[in-house]
């Protein structure tokens, strides 16, 4: 009787615990994206408890973004290079620790510190769960559905973080980072015992420092310039802090282009660049953070604002948003078989927009037209749950399949890129009124429908 030879110690296996990988990972990306819309209700009542003056409110919320858009990239590179699990793992138990500290913290800075620490991790987390999910579904339409359900995660975090932090924080806000810094590391433990090691070895190679300094120093101070400008926009030294921005984004490039021609492990391969559908996935990313993401992490601050609302009934209407989000981007894989990613994340920033639309002149009311203000809420989250279906997939169907968590990291770099951004720039706007930072994000929303359709790779 004939016997099958043995397989190598290095083949990857024929069938990957595909539901266990995703169960985790959509899990942990839930609980990052839950700690970075906790501070749409507790932004307040922090604000408050610190002392911050207006000028440095979106440092409390930008913490967060400026750490994942800084090291997402990184994230991305070592985990191909040293292992998705680990990286993830690693993530999320940092996620739990910083989360966790940031409960005690007792000033702005601290505070500010703990959420940059918080992105970090949530970096090592985005970027290590999707690279895990390309392996464990190569293609095909079981792909379609676990980037579909992970593309879910993202918005049952974003609906779930304001609900338990407006639940828990009329006691105190604290509460909410300690609960979930202690999920957190839960997840990390049933993580490292789900999760099978990996069956081929890693690449290894040495991190990009370089670029990640420079990456680094470049949106540290193009978000300074943004929550500075604030108190204005014509001061020397907003100029100054946009012209080391631009600068630092150009060595950037130059460092990573460097870093390819001599054979080493930079944080992105520019080549890829040349590809319509990596293209298509990146403006796709940008535009959902300064359009999406930018202008609702702030709805619910300005609804307290300008309505007298309470935080945990503003983070049940921030619910309808974010649980329409949710649903649409449970049921977009049903889309797929009809129509293209890049397509569909132009229906989705054109539903934005009309949500956004729709919203004009319900945020500072006294007598909330409840009608508009739903009926804008469930188109625009429509919107974004098809934004966060399309744009994982997009990431790792874009890039070779080896190179997965480095695609899941620029893309993600270019989405918080833009959230942050688009925050320091939707609470600059909004202070004269919520009518000019909702027609800003209609207007961006707009724009990312004409780049994400006109870019659309040929078939």
């Amino acid at each position: 009787m004939r016997t099958a030879p043995p397989r190598p110690r290095n083949a990857i296996p024929l069938h990957t615990p595909g539901p266990a990988t995703l169960a985790v990972t959509a899990a942990a990306t839930a609980l990052a994206l839950m700690n970075y819309t906790a501070p749409m209700v507790t932004l307040p009542a922090m604000a408050d408890a610190f002392g911050t003056p207006p000028s440095a409110q979106a440092w409390l919320f930008n913490g967060t973004p400026l750490g994942l858009a800084a090291l997402l990239l990184v994230a991305g590179a070592l985990a191909d290079a040293h292992g998705r699990r680990r990286v993830f793992l690693l993530g999320t138990l940092a996620l739990g620790v910083t989360t966790a500290l940031g409960a005690f913290a007792g000033t702005t800075a601290l505070f500010t510190a703990a959420r940059i620490a918080q992105g970090a991790a949530s970096a090592a987390v985005l970027a290590g769960s999707l690279g895990l999910l390309a392996v464990a579904y190569p293609s095909g339409r079981d792909r379609i559905r676990a980037t579909g359900l992970w593309g879910a995660s993202v918005s049952g975090g974003i609906a779930l973080g304001p609900l338990l932090a407006g639940a828990l924080s009329p006691a105190d806000w604290r509460l909410a980072y300690a609960t979930l810094g202690a999920a957190a590391l839960l997840t990390a433990a049933v993580g490292t015992r789900t999760l099978a090691p990996p069956a081929r070895r890693p690449a290894g190679g040495r991190p990009d420092l370089a670029g990640a300094a420079t990456l680094t120093l470049a949106l540290a101070a193009l978000l300074t310039a943004l929550t500075l400008g604030r108190d204005g926009w014509l001061r020397p030294v907003i100029g100054l802090l946009l012209l080391a921005s631009a600068a630092l984004t150009a060595l950037f490039v130059v460092v990573e282009r460097e870093a390819g021609r001599r054979g080493g492990n930079p944080m992105i391969d520019l080549g890829l660049l040349r590809k319509p559908a990596f293209r298509v996935a990146t403006a796709g990313a940008l535009f959902t953070g300064l359009a999406v993401i930018g202008l609702f992490s702030i709805v619910p601050a300005l609804l307290q604002r300008g309505t007298g609302m309470s935080p945990l009934a503003a983070a049940w209407l921030s619910v309808v948003w974010s649980g329409t989000a949710f649903t649409a981007a449970l049921q977009a894989r049903r889309l797929a078989p009809h129509l293209s990613a890049p397509h569909q994340l132009a229906l989705g920033f054109a539903l934005s927009a009309a949500g956004v639309l729709a919203l004009l002149g319900t945020l500072d009311s006294p007598a909330l037209p409840w009608g508009r203000l739903i009926t804008g809420l469930v188109v625009s989250g429509a919107g974004s749950g098809l934004l966060n279906a399309a744009l994982p997939r997009l990431a790792v169907d874009s890039v070779p399949p080896e190179r997965a968590a480095m695609g899941s990291g620029a893309n993600n770099t270019a989405r918080y890129i833009g959230s942050a951004a688009g925050v320091a720039l939707m609470l600059a706007l909004s202070a004269t009124g919520p009518d000019t930072a909702l027609l800003t994000g209609a207007a961006l929303a707009l724009a990312g429908t004409v780049l994400t359709a006109a870019g659309s790779p040929r078939r």
